[in-house]
């Protein structure tokens, strides 16, 4: 019998992501929740700030790489706001509050992320 090569758990100050053997299976249920919620398209601002804020909490969750979640979910978030109707002004964005509403969201407040979100909503 060979040796299954163990798959490391990703975690970053001290909080761990999801399993590996987990990232394709929840990874498929978020999709299919946003799916299901027609990729957000026909929502109020503030629906909008809050559905993808959760959204955006759970896919930071999965971090699928090693390096450049971060920098995937900003692209995949500017490609579902404009979807959805919505312009974002990325000039807006302050890297450190960004980091710091995802680390909250990660503890379970979306608050602070559902507030950057509101901030980027071009009028």
């Amino acid at each position: 019998m060979g040796r299954k090569s163990a798959k490391r758990r990703i975690s970053k100050q001290g909080n761990p992501f999801c399993f590996p053997d987990h990232i394709e299976i929840q990874s498929a249920k978020l999709f299919a929740g946003l799916e299901a919620e027609n990729c957000l398209e026909g929502l109020s601002e503030d629906d909008f700030a809050v559905k993808s804020a959760h959204f955006l909490a759970e896919l930071n969750a999965i971090h699928a790489f090693r390096e450049g979640n971060g920098r995937a979910q900003l692209t995949f978030f500017v490609l579902l706001a404009n979807r959805a109707g919505y312009a974002l002004d990325l000039e807006r964005l302050d890297p450190d509050v960004m980091l710091d509403a995802m680390i909250a969201s990660f503890d379970g407040d979306e608050i602070k992320l559902v507030e950057v979100i509101r901030k980027l909503i071009r009028r």
